[in-house]
């Protein structure tokens, strides 16, 4: 099949746009305005976009109150949501109001950031500090009435890891087991049981693709 995406011409229950476009990581976002209020909430639009520098990014759907709190406060921190935790980062996903701590509503501990003062989740694995760059309004957004796409740019400036996630020089996502955002209501989990390492194709003296094999161990 074939639609038009403008008309939204699919003939289906629900647009598989979202399906389509996974697995996606789930950018669980602590943040802190200027009153002091924490909050937290995961975003499904989340991703690394630059690593010279290290820069990551996340879209809202409106201007909720991790957008409010970064654009006040210039900070805001990426907690990595694991299998583990599935049940706490659903929970902080439901629309309280500005002055609800979602830390506190899902019993979740938290760490002050070393790097920037915003929370990250204690209990995850891994957690990123950000700097805030710049919001990008996308078309059809409107300040005025807080409608429309928001997309949110931050600078990494410091990175904690669990020691424990560390095997031989590596961050073990496998083991991390982190939560992926699929289509329509489901949800994947990285692990060992769907995980592989090949290394990357190199071509022969005539301009053929050699065989691919399994991973040597050397990261290219």
């Amino acid at each position: 099949m074939h639609y038009d995406c403008v008309n939204g011409s699919h003939g289906l229950p629900h647009d598989p746009f979202k399906a389509i476009v996974a697995p996606r990581p789930i950018g669980w976002i602590g943040s802190k305005g200027n009153s002091g209020v924490q909050n937290l909430a995961p975003y499904s639009y989340f991703n690394a976009v630059a690593d010279k520098p290290h820069f990551v990014m996340f879209s809202s759907v409106g201007i909720k109150d991790s957008v409010k709190n970064i654009e006040e406060t210039g900070v805001f921190t990426f907690s990595l949501a694991t299998e583990k935790l599935f049940n706490a980062m659903n929970g902080s996903s439901v629309p309280a109001n500005y002055e609800i701590d979602e830390f506190k509503l899902t019993n979740l501990p938290y760490v002050q950031g070393k790097f920037v003062d915003a929370p990250y989740v204690k209990d995850s694995p891994a957690a990123l500090e950000c700097e805030y760059w710049k919001t990008v309004d996308m078309p059809g957004a409107d300040r005025g009435n807080g409608k429309g796409t928001y997309v949110i740019f931050g600078k990494v400036l410091g990175v904690y890891i669990d020691d424990e996630f560390i095997e031989d020089g590596f961050f073990n996502a496998s083991k991390a087991r982190p939560l992926v955002r699929l289509g329509y209501m489901n949800y994947g989990v990285v692990g060992e049981e769907n995980t592989f390492a090949k290394n990357r194709p190199q071509l022969d003296e005539k301009g053929n693709l050699l065989e691919v094999n399994e991973w040597d161990g050397v990261y290219r």
